[in-house]
């Protein structure tokens, strides 16, 4: 029967690019996925970028972009990594999008309706030097449970629990270092603790096969009553003041939506991204298994907010939460400072094989909830050893003599040894499929290289370059080296999650088509083959090392700022340099530092960009003049007006000892409108 699955990770938040957690958990997921293709049953893979908060609207700020602006410039990088190792999202959406506000909405509405949504006066933490209500994740203090320190105000990162921000002991801002007072603000609540909800929640939780034992032990801690006879789960804020990056809250106009509230909604916004009109009649069929990989510290809002809202909310519940533990580097836990972080962009960019990370993590990973450790020098042995020595190598022994020989017609006759081997790796489809099924995918792979060993076995046995060499063998020769190829092709089909692209060039060699799950139970008779290409080099360990490597720090320049750390073309690439003409340059009321440019940047209009270059030039020499433009700056909206861009000056590391500002001015021939490159 067709399995129809609905799979997605847990969406990254875009204040920054992907680390080694997000691509641990996506290839996971995809090896997950990917299988379940494989065995024929249909899977809508999607993710999102989670937009909201102001974490992001204080960080877009800060870099003088919107924070449209801002968001899109974080997933515009998503692509490299996602394609860099073979992550295969059928889409990948935003929680900005028009679909997840519309969803958002209805859901809460829904709520509303269902009585579980509550309004309430409460006391908010204030910052007095930033005049603002402080969201949670900018809120610092000590845990109320454990007393960890420097915990934020929504939940401990030390021991799990969660709790609301004016519980912390000894708060501060951590935007400002101020001590927080408290105010009076109207927020809206999700009544969690009602007892419908209680009842609910303890039924999913329970079904067999919905959460690890693990995941269910810890979140049983949340049922019952607590020492005051209140209910362990207590109701929760999902609304924020205004100025916040969000969806607004229906019949409000200043309060929006907590992150955390519509950040899972996204999920369903992304597949409603992909399946557009079709959305509702696929999430409503029960047949669908939806199904959510995410890490361990995320667990509460996954397990016991998300459901809820969206059993209440009159909408089909996930079937499973898969909980991943975390990844350390050589049993530590992960630090840039230490030089003990992974950077994946710079793993492919020193051309480091993608599918060795995939393999590694993926012989690592099982069904618990339990961290994994990357270290260089396992990494090197294991790769080395399993991919190249067990599993490449049987190709490589085989083919030639096939092609040479036998003008690449595998035999059909197999010799009795050989087909006895081949039906032990055919016997184990079922066993490997009930690991990838289970997400045991450490043992998948150990037994995967239990069956080449077998095979290296067969093959020293029998050592084909000496039946090469013997006259009147010919047959020998040919039974043997066909054993080792369609060995090679059932062990292919068994790696094929791990190693998709691997498996590509393998099927190509083959002359197969896409390998299926259900071939490996199929024998490839008399078939022809292509000469063999080298299909994986071994892993270099000091390539390996360079992912270690703390970058020398930027020599000074004499007089001047220590030059900015390294980046490469593709950085660059991004910033639009144009030469543009001043037309026009005024005096800006209120300000003492702003001249008001003019500007002709070939494009049919004229820009208005704001420049601090005041105390050096005066209008009336300026206009006239070619300058250098930042074209695709985004917009920032100021006091005086909206500035358009930015133009280019030089200015001394220390304004104070030696002043000056110096626009820069293109030679003689440059015209309004050319790139710089």
């Amino acid at each position: 029967m067709t399995r129809q699955l609905f799979v997605t990770t847990a969406l990254p938040y875009a204040n920054g690019p992907f680390h080694i957690g997000h691509i641990m958990e996506y290839i996971q997921a995809d090896i997950w996925v990917r299988f379940q293709r494989m065995r024929g049953h249909e899977v809508k893979f999607v993710c999102a970028d989670d937009t909201h908060g102001a974490p992001i609207m204080i960080a877009a700020e800060k870099a003088g972009q919107t924070p449209q602006a801002f968001v899109a410039g974080i997933a515009a990088g998503r692509k490299a990594y996602l394609d860099g190792f073979h992550i295969a999202f059928d889409h990948w959406h935003s929680t900005d999008a028009p679909e997840n506000h519309e969803l958002a909405q209805s859901i809460y509405l829904a709520l509303r309706e269902q009585g579980l949504i509550a309004e309430r006066t409460i006391e908010q933490f204030f910052d007095p030097a930033k005049g603002m209500f402080l969201p949670d994740r900018f809120i610092k203090g000590e845990c109320p449970k454990c007393g960890a320190k420097d915990q934020y105000g929504d939940n401990c990162e030390a021991c799990g629990a969660v709790y609301s921000p004016t519980e912390l002991k000894n708060p501060y801002s951590a935007l400002s270092g101020a001590t927080p007072v408290l105010k009076t603000s109207s927020h809206f609540f999700f009544r969690l603790s009602d007892p419908r909800c209680i009842e609910f929640l303890q039924q999913w939780t329970q079904s067999p096969g919905r959460l690890q034992p693990e995941v269910l032990n810890k979140i049983s801690e949340w049922f019952g009553t607590g020492d005051d006879g209140a209910p362990k789960l207590a109701d929760w804020d999902i609304s924020r003041d205004a100025p916040y990056f969000g969806i607004r809250i229906p019949g409000t106009q200043d309060k929006y939506f907590y992150v955390w509230l519509d950040a899972p909604i996204g999920y369903l916004a992304a597949l409603k991204g992909l399946l557009g009109a079709g959305f509702e009649a696929y999430v409503a069929d029960p047949a669908v298994e939806q199904v959510h990989f995410i890490g361990k510290d995320i667990v509460t809002f996954h397990t016991l907010f998300w459901p809820a809202t969206l059993h209440f909310s009159g909408r089909k519940i996930p079937n499973h939460i898969f909980v991943h533990g975390f990844i350390t580097v050589s049993g530590e836990k992960m630090s840039k400072s230490r030089g003990t972080g992974i950077s994946p962009l710079r793993y492919l960019e020193i051309g480091l094989n993608p599918q060795w990370l995939r393999y590694y993590i993926a012989a690592k990973l099982n069904a618990r909830v339990e961290d994994i450790d990357f270290n260089a020098e396992d990494f090197v042995a294991r790769v080395n050893s399993d991919l190249v020595g067990k599993y490449v190598n049987i190709a490589s022994r085989a083919a030639g003599f096939i092609v040479k020989r036998f003008g690449g017609w595998l035999s059909a006759d197999l010799g009795v040894e050989g087909r006895m081997l081949l039906d032990t790796l055919r016997a184990h489809a079922d066993t490997l499929a009930q690991l990838y099924e289970e997400r045991e995918f450490g043992k998948a792979l150990r037994e995967v290289m239990a069956l080449a060993d077998r095979v290296n076995e067969y093959v020293d046995r029998h050592k084909p370059w000496e039946i090469a060499k013997r006259a009147g063998e010919d047959e020998a020769l040919h039974d043997v080296c066909s054993v080792c190829i369609e060995a090679f092709r059932l062990l292919t089909i068994y790696l094929k999650p791990v190693l998709p692209a691997l498996a590509a060039q393998v099927e190509a060699f083959l002359q197969t088509g896409p390998l299926e799950w259900a071939d490996a139970k199929r024998a490839l008779g008399r078939h022809a083959i292509a000469p063999y290409q080298h299909l994986m080099q071994r892993a270099d360990a000091a390539q390996v090392e360079r992912l270690f490597e703390t970058p020398e720090p930027p020599k000074p320049v004499p007089g001047g700022e220590e030059v900015a750390p390294e980046i490469v073309i593709g950085d660059f690439s991004k910033v639009d340099l144009r030469i543009a003409r001043i037309v026009d340059a005024a005096l800006v009321e209120g300000s003492d530092k702003l001249l008001r440019l003019t500007l002709d940047a070939g494009e049919g209009r004229l820009r208005n960009v704001f420049s601090g270059i005041r105390s050096a030039y005066a209008p009336e020499d300026l206009k006239g003049r070619l300058t250098v433009l930042v074209a695709n700056l985004a917009p920032r909206k100021m006091k005086f007006g909206v500035s358009e861009g930015m133009v280019l000056a030089a200015s001394h590391a220390d304004e104070k000892a030696h002043p000056g500002i110096f626009l820069l001015d293109p030679a003689p021939g440059a015209q309004p409108g050319m790139r710089v490159r």
